[in-house]
């Protein structure tokens, strides 16, 4: 499988997903505040180079990539990730400016669950959630439990793992991933677009 074909895959798997989140979402009622990017916004998020290979095959097509290295360049490996865009003084809210092409980890954190000591079923969240929407916070944690569906975070993962297990395995700071996969997709177009064609035998 070449890295366009690992991309194609991971796309899918990222739909499949989107339909399950939206289905958790529109049975619980349990999503982000409105504005908040308060986990956007924390630097210590890792991430792996396969699950940010749509953001970077989507800024290549676009002709993005070179001008997308260069800010990551500028940032460094530190700070929060370059997709946020932050709307107040301490960061803590903004919005995504690329949505769609989000990594795993963004797409889950919220909507997906893993089991805790006791084998149970437990929302992975923030505190913010958990405080300012404590009712449906705690209704959503008993039906999950009992009839309602919720993406699991390890099995989505399982799923990443399939395709490619090394560059889902190696987490690192987001933006570093988001460097690796852009840098990977520049190396495969350019080998692949330049790449001589072979003259058969005459004999």
């Amino acid at each position: 499988m070449n890295l366009q074909e690992k991309y194609q895959e991971v796309r899918r798997v990222f739909d499949d997903l989107d339909v399950e989140i939206k289905a958790f979402i529109e049975a619980s009622k349990l999503s982000c505040i409105p504005g908040c990017g308060f986990c956007c916004s924390n630097p210590k998020v890792s991430a792996s180079v396969l699950e940010f290979l749509p953001l970077a095959f989507d800024l290549y097509e676009k002709g993005k990539a070179e001008k997308a290295l260069e800010l990551l360049e500028e940032k460094g490996d530190g700070g929060y990730c370059i997709l946020y865009k932050s709307m107040s003084h301490d960061n803590a809210l903004g919005f995504c400016s690329d949505y769609n092409n989000r990594g795993m980890i963004c797409r889950l954190f919220g909507s997906a669950s893993r089991k805790n000591k006791e084998g149970k079923k437990e929302i992975i969240t923030c505190k913010k959630i958990k405080e300012g929407k404590k009712g449906l916070y705690d209704e959503a944690s008993k039906a999950v439990n009992v009839d309602m569906t919720i993406p699991s975070s390890s099995g989505a993962y399982t799923q990443l793992y399939n395709i490619d297990f090394q560059l889902t395995a190696d987490q690192m700071p987001i933006n570093q991933a988001i460097k690796k996969a852009i840098e990977a997709v520049l190396s495969f177009k350019y080998y692949s677009e330049n790449q001589e064609p072979e003259i058969p035998e005459s004999f």
